[in-house]
């Protein structure tokens, strides 16, 4: 029973670990790519009344470039949003397999409701991904245990339940990585565009505090462009709240799946040996 899930081992462990280095990777990456955006797009001369960066903004790419320094760190967390979702999709898209999860629930069950052990371990090498991975490790330890002497029923039907516990918590993991840093996002995201308004401010009411009596245009001028690091900061974590919630949502679909399949081995094998 233990030697079930030792091939699929080195496997999670790679999995795991390229992911770990496209993490690694990713953040920097993104964080130089935001610098660059900042410098040479948002703070492009174009974007200025008379070409001059220092001036007034002419649209709303100078008008974010004037946020100041936050904004490439905010940049940053929008681009790691867009990063971690693209990769999550891939992940969790292989690990649904080749066709809808549904379906090939509903043929698992038709082939153990027709005691085709054989057919439904050929339907899973064919679905692939992490359901299929669980369920053919199931369908293998179900196997075992008909040629097994020394285990009463009971004993039998716990050893194939555990064995698809042990697969799934080795699949389950890959599938949940990098979340995290998504999850994170969604209150760092607010909180560092809270900071680059109050940092704003500051600015703007030290400006005013030093030259005496200000226009009203330059004080809200000032203003705006402090608000614009919130602005930012909000987008991240509704996009980060959005495809969070997309992919806790998929994840869970997929552990049902697992879930309801591997009752329906259990109590196939237990039916279909009693005495």
């Amino acid at each position: 029973m233990a030697n079930a899930p030792k091939p699929t081992t080195p496997v999670k462990k790679e999995s795991s670990g390229t992911s770990g280095v496209f993490a690694t990777l990713a953040i920097p990456i993104a964080f130089v790519v935001a610098i660059l955006i900042y410098m040479f797009i948002l703070g492009d001369p174009s974007h200025f009344k008379g070409g001059n960066p220092e001036g007034d903004p002419a649209d709303y790419f100078g008008t974010v470039h004037k946020g100041g320094p936050i904004v490439p760190v905010l940049v940053t967390y929008l681009l790691m949003v867009f990063i971690f979702s693209i990769e999550r999709f891939i992940v969790i898209g292989k690990a649904s397999g080749t066709s809808s999860v549904d379906a090939f629930v509903k043929r698992i069950q038709g082939f153990l409701n027709a005691g085709n052990i054989d057919a439904a371990s050929a339907e899973c090498d064919k679905q692939k991904g992490s359901v299929a991975n669980v369920i053919k490790s199931g369908l293998k330890k179900y196997k075992e245990m008909e040629t097994e002497a020394n285990m009463d029923v009971e004993q039998k039907t716990l050893a194939i339940q555990k064995d698809i516990e042990e697969a799934t918590a080795l699949e389950m993991p890959m599938l949940e990585q990098n979340l995290t840093i998504i999850a994170t996002l969604v209150s760092i995201g607010t909180l560092t565009g809270l900071l680059g308004t109050v940092r704003g401010m500051i600015a703007a009411f030290a400006a005013l505090g030093t030259s005496g009596a200000a226009s009203s245009s330059q004080l809200a001028a000032g203003i705006s462009e402090a608000l614009i690091n919130t602005a930012i900061g909000i987008l991240t974590s509704c996009l980060s709240i959005i495809f969070y919630n997309i992919f806790t949502s998929k994840i869970d679909k997929l552990t049902y799946a697992i879930d309801e399949t591997g009752f329906s081995i259990v109590q196939t094998f237990a039916a279909s040996h009693k005495h």
